[in-house]
Parts: structure tokens; C-alpha cells; sequence
């Protein structure tokens, strides 16, 4: 099964969160499962790559709970 049949990236959640300690998180959310995964970022890397690279690892994680329900 490929991942972009079952998951719509349009629906999937993004918030950017910055921590009191000035830490920041990334957390991704499905309504629809109620699937949600959250990071800390390391300030050393791109925002940008890390936010990819948690995507395919959420993307994997909702075609992976969507085949177990199927």
C-alpha cells in the first residue's frame, strides 16, 4: 500500500511550539485518527528537515495504523 493513497498531508495537524526554556516542539496531528507525534527540535539543524523527516515518520505511522484497522 503506498503512503500517498492513505494519507492526505492537507490534513495532517503542524504546530510549532516554543517552550518556556526556550526549547522548541514539533508536533503533528490527525484528527481524523487522533494519531499524534511530537519532537524536540535540535536547534543545530534546519527546522525545515527536521519537519520532513517527522512527516514521513507520521506519514508511515497512519498507513501503518490504517492497515491494521482495514
Amino acid at each position: 500500500m503506498n503512503n500517498k493513497e492513505v494519507i492526505d498531508r492537507q490534513k495532517i495537524q503542524i504546530d510549532l511550539i516554543k517552550l518556556i526554556s526556550g526549547e522548541r516542539l514539533l508536533r503533528l496531528a490527525d484528527p481524523g485518527s487522533g494519531l499524534a507525534l511530537e519532537k524536540k527540535l535540535d536547534p543545530q539543524k534546519s527546522i525545515v528537515g527536521q519537519k520532513e523527516q517527522l512527516l514521513g515518520v507520521f506519514e508511515a505511522a497512519l498507513a501503518r495504523a490504517a492497515a491494521i484497522t482495514a
